[in-house]
């Protein structure tokens, strides 16, 4: 490349709060993939909607971390969509769980808006969103 062609440099998405948003994002992952594994390998026919929900909720997790430590504009976009993807699947299955708990044996990383996680699974996409939203520093391109 020469010097008119640089490519240019990433904007990161990992300074000051959302170092502590990659730590809680890492934390629900190990929590939620763990949990899954576990409970999908030895009692899966007990409830397999809510095993393979939080399986899914890992994944959204994992996904939103690597974009965070990733950092750059595509990597913005696509944390962005994961997270209001994770606050739409916490919202729906946190209200599935309250109108028709039958459906759900077994409590999954988003059950109760994710009350038995302390209400981060609610909190954390909505926090992330935020930050996404606040921290972009447009380049002189962007404007």
């Amino acid at each position: 490349m020469t010097a008119t062609q640089e490519k240019p440099a990433r904007t990161r998405l990992i300074s000051g709060p959302g170092m502590l948003l990659v730590w809680l994002y890492g934390v629900m992952v190990v929590g939620a993939v763990s949990r899954s594994v576990v409970q999908i390998s030895t009692q899966f026919d007990k409830a397999p909607l809510a095993y393979s929900l939080s399986a899914v909720a890992g994944v959204v997790y994992g996904f939103i971390t690597y974009s965070l430590v990733r950092g750059g504009e595509t990597a913005r976009r696509a944390a962005r969509l994961c997270c209001a993807a994770e606050l739409a699947g916490v919202l729906i299955v946190g209200t599935w769980t309250l109108v028709e708990p039958s459906a759900f044996p077994d409590a999954t990383v988003w059950s109760d808006y994710g009350m038995g996680y302390l209400f981060i699974p609610v909190l954390l996409p909505l926090s992330a969103l935020y930050w996404l939203r606040t921290s972009h520093t447009p380049r002189p391109q962007d404007a």
